[in-house]
């Protein structure tokens, strides 16, 4: 891999904790883990996962999530689309880049149009986390926030998160504490699919995937910088929104309508989807959301334990990213608009400026609390 002489150093620093030998990564940057029918990589940048390996319907491996073959490129990329890492302390967006807690109004870093987004450009997806545990199925990976790191955001926050394989299901668990004082804390894995590894050749597009979100008719009213005004909407059966009123529905089902194009905001200019739905009334360790890819064969169940989902469905890809030499048809692909979906299980975006929702205790963590968060992917056939 193209190595940098800080990326080795950042290594050197984060394979050792408290004493504890960790091995180091392999000669291509990554670490390991498997189980039956099931094989992730990952890097301490962001403690992010660069690889995710599942059978398709021909029992070939594919790799299913978005980034780059060069270990040593994430904390250099200019565009940092936080590739299946780990943004925090505080992840979506803060409103108007400014929130109250106590009674005083702290200011954060004005980095998304007027908003605050992922706790600015110095979140947790741009740190590289130390590496504190390790076995042939499971990584765990630690960060210690140091207070006001982000902008406006004050009090030590310890964090880590821990990957696990096993029958063909990803598990992610974070816990965090803040043992200082009260702070905002909102935490998701930010992961890009494209189920079909870039390796359809009809389309690179994600479109034809299937949505299926059953406990998910309402979602968030957004302005056009995909900010939540406040208001609770619900989909109506067959409109761009409704993922959850039949099973099978193309993700794409609403792409021929004219209101599609602007239906993320941006003026018109975002295509499909950059919002927040709802998990409404799901039993426990329900599969609250489905995606997959006829063309595969791939389907990837998820379940959680948070409140809602993010969708974005990569209206912001340029085509100037390649994909992975493990994806694609040709070594000349890239990644366009509208090929990837990044899902993002997480609380309510912005919970902590919209007391109308009940969400704003949820979503601060003090001295002697910790907050916890879970959920898992398991991939399957349809």
């Amino acid at each position: 891999m193209r190595s940098s002489a800080a990326f080795i150093a950042a290594l050197a620093q984060v394979v050792s904790v408290l004493g504890q030998a960790i091995p180091a990564p392999a000669a291509d940057g990554r670490y390991t883990i498997s189980a039956p029918g099931i094989k992730a990589q990952f890097i301490p940048y962001g403690a992010s996962l660069t690889n995710l390996f599942v059978k398709d319907k021909n029992g070939k491996d594919i790799d299913v999530v978005l980034g780059y073959d060069d270990a040593a490129y994430y904390p250099i990329d200019p565009g940092h689309p936080v590739y299946n890492s780990i943004p925090g302390r505080y992840a979506n967006r803060i409103g108007k880049a400014q929130y109250k807690l106590d009674n005083k109004t702290y200011i954060t870093q004005d980095n998304d149009g007027g908003n605050t987004l992922h706790s600015g450009t110095n979140n947790w997806s741009f740190r590289f986390w130390n590496v504190t545990a390790l076995s042939a199925d499971s990584i765990t990976f630690s960060i210690i926030d140091a207070s006001n790191s982000s902008l406006g955001l004050f009090g030590r926050v310890e964090s880590s998160v821990t990957y696990s394989v096993t029958n063909s299901t990803w598990n992610i668990k974070i816990t965090a504490i803040s043992p200082e004082q009260r702070t905002p804390v909102l935490l998701t894995q930010h992961t890009y699919f494209n189920l079909d590894a870039y390796k359809n050749p009809a389309t690179p597009l994600v479109w034809d995937h299937t949505l299926y979100l059953p406990y998910s008719k309402r979602y968030l009213e957004a302005d056009q910088g995909a900010l939540p005004t406040g208001k609770i909407l619900t989909a109506q059966p067959g409109s761009i929104n409704d993922f959850a009123s039949k099973a099978g529905v193309p993700f794409g089902h609403a792409k021929n309508e004219p209101a599609f194009k602007g239906n993320c905001g941006a003026d018109g200019v975002c295509e499909g989807y950059n919002g927040y739905w709802l998990i409404d009334d799901a039993p426990k360790d329900a599969v609250v959301l489905t995606l997959a890819s006829p063309f595969s064969g791939v389907k990837a169940d998820l379940r959680t334990d948070q409140p809602g989902i993010v969708l974005y469905s990569c209206s912001w890809m340029d085509g100037s990213a390649p994909i992975k030499s493990t994806q694609g048809l040709n070594s000349t692909q890239k990644v366009v608009k509208s090929s990837c979906v990044a899902i993002e299980a997480q609380d309510y975006p912005d919970g902590i400026n919209k007391p109308e929702w009940n969400r704003t205790e949820a979503q601060i963590l003090g001295p002697g609390e910790t907050y916890n968060w879970q959920s898992s992917w398991t991939f399957s056939l349809l």
